[in-house]
C-alpha cells in the first residue's frame, strides 16, 4: 500500500507536466493560427491565477456545488464523533464536517492539505450505515486527506476544467475572426484537433487517477479501523442502495465514495469510480495483509 502511494504522488507530477504541455500546445496553436504569439503569454498568466484560485477555494466551491452545510457536534454527535476519533487513530487534524441533505447514500471529502480538509456525507448515509460501517465510510474519505488524494483530485479537476476551457475558446475563436489570407490551413488543422481531443484526454487522465485512489482509499480504510468487514458492508449497501443524486454535478463526480450520477452507458464507461464489485472483490483478496 505504501508503495502505492509513493507511485501515486510520482504519477500526480507526471499528470500536472501532461497537463500544462496540453495547455501549451493549445495555446501555441492558437498563437500559430492566428499569428499572435503573446496568446501564450497570455494563457500563462490567466492559467497561474485560476490555479492559485482553484487551490484556495476548492474547498468551499465543492461544499457550494453540492448543496451541503456545516455542523458542528451538537448538530450531529454520532457522525461527529466517527470523523473525531477516526482523525485521532490516522493522526489527522479534525477536518471540518458537512452534511448533505440527500437521501442518495454517499460522501466525500476535499481540500488542499488535511489542515485545510473537508469530509461531508449525505443524510441517506447516515440512514442507512450502522456505527461501524459509517466508520469504514468515513475512514475512507479521511484516507483520502491522508494519502492526499484531495490535492490531486483538486488538480486534477482544475485542470481538466481549464482545458476544457482553453478549447472552447480556441473554438470560438475559429468561427469569429476576420478573414485572413494568410493563415496557414496548418495551423486551423492544428488547432481543431487539439481543441476536439485535449479534454477528452484530460478526462481520461482525471477517471484513471481517481478508480486508483478509491481502490487505495478501501484498502487505508481498513489499515485505519482494522476491520475490513466494516468496509465490505458498507460497499455493499452502496451497492444496493445506490440512487442519483439530487445535486448532480460531473465538476464534483471524482469527490465521492460513489458515483453520484445517473447511470447509464456512458456515465458507467467515462466513470471517474470502479464497480463497487470490484473493489469489494479486492478487499476480500486481501483481507489476509491487512
Amino acid at each position: 500500500m505504501y508503495k502505492q502511494i509513493a507511485a501515486n504522488k510520482r504519477n500526480t507530477i507526471l499528470i500536472m507536466v501532461i497537463f500544462i504541455a496540453i495547455i501549451t500546445a493549445i495555446s501555441a496553436c492558437l498563437a500559430y493560427y492566428l499569428k499572435d504569439w503573446w496568446i501564450i503569454l497570455y494563457v500563462f498568466i490567466a492559467t497561474t491565477i485560476y490555479t492559485l484560485i482553484q487551490y484556495f477555494a476548492s474547498a468551499s466551491l465543492a461544499t457550494i456545488m453540492t448543496g451541503a452545510r456545516e455542523i458542528e457536534k451538537k448538530d450531529n454527535p454520532r457522525l461527529w464523533k466517527t470523523v473525531e476519533n477516526l482523525s485521532l487513530t490516522a493522526g489527522l487534524p479534525m477536518p471540518r464536517v458537512f452534511i448533505i441533505d440527500d437521501p442518495a447514500p454517499n460522501a466525500f471529502a476535499t481540500g488542499r492539505d488535511p489542515a485545510h480538509a473537508v469530509v461531508a456525507a449525505t443524510t441517506g448515509l447516515l440512514d442507512i450505515m450502522d456505527d461501524k460501517e459509517l466508520t469504514a465510510v468515513m475512514g475512507h474519505e479521511l484516507s483520502h486527506v491522508k494519502n492526499y488524494d484531495i490535492r490531486v483530485s483538486m488538480i486534477t479537476f482544475g485542470l481538466v476544467c481549464l482545458v476544457g476551457y482553453i478549447s472552447d475558446i480556441g473554438i470560438r475563436m475559429m468561427f469569429f475572426h476576420d478573414d485572413d489570407d494568410e493563415r496557414s490551413p496548418v495551423g486551423l488543422i492544428l488547432i481543431i484537433f487539439t481543441s476536439i481531443l485535449a479534454p477528452l484526454a484530460a478526462s481520461l487522465a482525471q477517471m484513471a487517477v481517481s478508480r486508483e485512489r478509491e481502490y487505495l482509499a478501501d484498502a487505508s480504510s481498513v489499515s485505519i479501523t482494522r476491520y475490513p468487514e466494516g468496509m465490505i458492508s458498507a460497499l455493499k449497501k452502496l451497492d444496493t442502495h445506490t440512487r442519483p443524486m439530487k445535486h448532480q454535478n460531473a465538476a464534483t463526480e471524482a469527490l465521492y465514495i460513489n458515483n453520484p450520477m445517473r447511470k447509464g452507458f456512458w456515465s458507467n464507461l467515462f466513470s471517474t469510480h470502479p464497480p463497487i464489485e470490484k473493489r469489494i472483490e479486492r478487499l476480500e483478496y486481501g483481507k489476509k495483509t491487512f
